[in-house]
């Protein structure tokens, strides 16, 4: 039996801002009517969280859940329960009309971290998002491209964005973000 591993293995890079990848991540994709009252107890009793409200990522004591559309959700858990969180979800919700599915095996995490201003610099020179302090909070959670890729970004804090994207394009993701956070690159615009 193989052991699992996370897409780049724990690669990391260090510029004005570090980049590296966060490990293996339970991530869990529910799809239906958001609105549903048996949708939200399921996330409720599953999670103990709220809801979030569009373009926004809610923490919870289980983990997070994302709002990626209108009938979307990411429910990001640690990796060793990402089954059986699936399972209590598609439990509560019964028989509501609903897809959950475990992609933490298709999807990976990177986190970006130092200073504020350069963190937010470094990826608004890949994203066509405005991740100024005062468009960008943390909360906020936005699905973009990173350049020629689909990525969803948030502010984990101050001086620290997470970037989800597919697993297939994990290394193609790094190179762009330790190019972006390359020492001497820094455009200063947002500091």
């Amino acid at each position: 039996m193989s052991n699992s591993v996370s897409a780049l293995n724990g690669a990391s890079a260090t510029g004005f801002a570090t980049v590296r990848d966060m490990g293996l991540q339970g991530m869990i994709t529910v799809r239906g009517d958001l609105s549903a009252t048996a949708v939200k107890q399921a996330l409720a009793s599953a999670l103990g969280g709220e809801m979030p409200g569009a373009g926004h990522i809610n923490p919870s004591d289980s983990g997070h859940t994302a709002w990626m559309s209108p009938d979307e959700l990411m429910v990001l858990v640690p990796y060793a329960s990402a089954d059986a969180k699936l399972a209590e979800i598609t439990d509560g919700m019964g028989d509501t009309h609903h897809m959950a599915v475990n992609v933490s095996d298709a999807r990976c995490m990177f986190a970006v971290s130092g200073d504020d201003a350069l963190v937010r610099e470094a990826l608004a020179k890949l994203m066509p998002v405005d991740l100024s302090s005062a468009a960008f909070k943390p909360g906020q959670f936005r699905r973009s491209r990173m350049a020629q890729v689909p990525a969803a970004v948030w502010m984990a804090g101050p001086g620290e964005a997470r970037i989800v994207c597919f697993r297939s394009v994990a290394q193609y993701v790094f190179d762009l973000l330790k190019g972006a956070t390359a020492p001497g690159s820094e455009v200063r615009y947002m500091a």
